[in-house]
């Protein structure tokens, strides 16, 4: 990451510049995270044009997707690894490299517990979610990811899955009900 006279509270308005088209801020979101992303894909992917590809993917979609930003629900870092995290997660499915998806995903939660300064009873909750998604079928945990992760519309990622829209529908729907029953009796307390 560069440091310069950078600070984390610069982001968010970079971020709205960008939603703008300021070729100038995504530049500066560039030279702070570039390396970190890189190394996420890297380290998951073992491979320097891929992670290469998918650092280029990532501020593509940055670009085309910085209006979508909201700084109440995650800090600029946590919504790139995010982004970055779907990206691996494809390109690992779609390489048939399941294996590696489950290495990158505790690889992405140890980047996570890195960037996030979040208290015992936050981080116990991100677990219990994180142990019920891993509870789902494949094909609804993947349309969730793409949807709450990589900040897809249901129309976005039935256009990169090539499923029917009502199909992407009902999976997230189907997924989101599994989550809810299976999160009811850790969560109770706070409904």
């Amino acid at each position: 990451m560069a440091s310069g006279s950078f600070h984390r509270s610069d982001e968010p308005q970079w971020m709205t510049q960008i939603a703008q088209q300021n070729q100038t801020a995504l530049s500066q979101l560039y030279d702070r995270y570039a390396q970190l992303i890189y190394s996420i894909a890297y380290r998951s992917l073992g491979s320097v044009e891929e992670s290469e590809e998918l650092l280029m993917d990532v501020f593509a979609q940055v670009w085309r997707t910085a209006d979508r930003y909201d700084q109440t629900k995650a800090r600029v870092d946590t919504w790139l690894v995010m982004i970055t995290r779907s990206r691996v997660c494809d390109r690992l499915r779609s390489s048939q490299r399941r294996g590696k998806v489950t290495d990158a995903l505790i690889a992405f939660n140890t980047v996570d517990q890195i960037l996030e300064n979040e208290d015992i009873e936050i981080s116990e909750r991100r677990a219990i979610v994180s142990t019920a998604m891993g509870t789902l079928h494949i094909e609804q945990r993947q349309v969730l990811e793409l949807s709450y992760y990589g900040g897809f519309s249901h129309r976005e990622i039935s256009d990169q899955t090539g499923l029917a829209l009502g199909t992407v529908k009902t999976r997230i729907r189907l997924g989101l009900e599994k989550l809810r029953s299976s999160l009811q009796p850790w969560f109770m307390d706070s409904v």
